[in-house]
């Protein structure tokens, strides 16, 4: 029995013992790197660097200026028909040959300003772009719509309408509706009396004047401002009438210079472009030129032909008579 105990209590110190020397694991957590298959291989993916794309800046708007009141310079240049004549007319300008000069005019930085514009410079003092320029077309021709129009829209020019009452929704003329949308794309309207008679010889200048006015004002639902003499002809008797009627300008037709005022205020120096002008010609009307290298070489175009039935000979003008 005594050998027993010992044995027991000896077991009891061993284990003892060992507890001491050899302490109980403790659980720990073991990181471990998956290795990719041998078939993958880990590759670095760049971001792709992006190159910025420059963008041209476009051309500044021109600073406008003030100018007046008293003197100003503007030329003013007159057009009756954009088309090819069909009898070689005076009145004609090709619109291949008139998209040319607008190009130039818009090449050499000219901006189109109206009538009305250019009095409130010489009356009062207002502000106008370096450059300012008037397109007038007179006579309602039809083809200062179909023609004109959309190559003016082109260079970002507007114009000035002289219509003659009579002539409006007639064939080969312009119509009302035609006539609105130009006016609604920021083109002036002003009246070329109501029948186009010579105002020298006729006995009804008050009602040329004064009458076509009112007509067109009803007409088109646009104030009517100014007047263009038919012929470029006044006579005093169409000057008063042109007061009374409370236009604030008129238009000649005989002018040859840019410059305008109020000693002129009711015959507005006006340069008639003819259908035999060329591009470098009508440099002779403008007092501000540009690079000349925007001037077309003199290598001879052919001549247009017409592309169109004639109008009949009665609403052309006389090819022989020296008045515009």
């Amino acid at each position: 029995m005594r050998k027993l105990l010992i044995l027991t209590l000896g077991v009891s110190i061993l284990l003892a013992g060992c507890g001491r020397l050899n302490p109980a694991p403790t659980a720990t957590v073991t990181e471990t790197a998956t290795s990719l298959p041998p078939t993958e291989t880990a590759t670095i993916t760049r971001t792709p660097t992006i190159t910025p794309t420059f963008t041209a800046s476009p051309t500044p708007t021109p600073t406008w200026v003030a100018q007046g009141p008293g003197d100003v310079q503007v030329p003013i240049l007159m057009y009756h028909h954009i088309a090819v004549s069909p009898i070689g007319s005076r009145y004609y300008v090709p619109p291949t040959l008139f998209e040319d000069e607008l190009k130039l005019l818009h090449n050499w930085g000219y901006t189109t300003i109206t009538t009305t514009m250019l009095v409130d410079a010489i009356t009062k003092g207002a502000s106008l772009p370096p450059r300012p320029i008037i397109l007038t077309f007179d006579d309602s021709n039809e083809d200062n719509y179909t023609n004109a129009f959309p190559i003016m829209k082109k260079y970002g020019f507007t114009g000035v309408l002289y219509v003659v009452v009579d002539y409006i929704n007639t064939p080969n003329y312009l119509t009302t509706d035609q006539t609105k949308e130009m006016a609604a794309a920021g083109w002036e309207v002003g009246s070329h009396s109501e029948t186009h008679s010579d105002l020298l010889t006729s006995d009804s200048v008050r009602f040329e004047v004064v009458q076509s006015k009112l007509d067109l004002e009803k007409m088109l639902g646009v104030p009517i401002l100014t007047f263009a003499y038919p012929f470029g002809d006044p006579g005093n008797s169409a000057v008063s009438y042109i007061h009374f009627a409370k236009y604030i300008a008129a238009m000649g037709a005989t002018g040859f210079t840019a410059d305008q005022g109020k000693g002129n205020l009711f015959l507005l120096q006006r340069c008639e472009i003819k259908g035999w002008d060329t591009v470098k010609s009508i440099t002779r009307f403008l007092p501000w030129h540009g690079d000349p290298s925007f001037l077309p070489t003199d290598t001879p175009t052919p001549t247009p032909t017409a592309s169109r039935t004639p109008i009949p000979t009665y609403t052309q003008y006389p090819t022989s008579t020296t008045r515009p």
